[in-house]
């Protein structure tokens, strides 16, 4: 297992169903750990890199409907 840490920032404030979402993502293949980071702007993902890309994991969250903003590019 090849454990990866990436920082995604929310698209809008974290709500009651943002946080079930967050936490009900945590069963996805691949995913070991997803947690709100202190600024409630942003969320830390770790995942299986063995498993999963990180164009993987984005597309995971947005299917789990967590609102994320794809990381800038450059």
């Amino acid at each position: 297992m090849t454990k990866v840490q990436i920082q995604y920032s929310l698209s809008h404030e974290i709500d009651e169903t943002v946080m079930d979402r967050i936490a009900a993502a945590h069963g996805t293949y691949g995913l070991t750990h997803i947690r709100l980071l202190p600024s409630l702007k942003d969320i830390a993902v770790e995942y299986d890199a063995s498993r999963l890309t990180g164009e993987q994991v984005l597309a995971a969250l947005f299917r789990a409907g967590i609102p994320v903003k794809p990381p800038q590019e450059g």
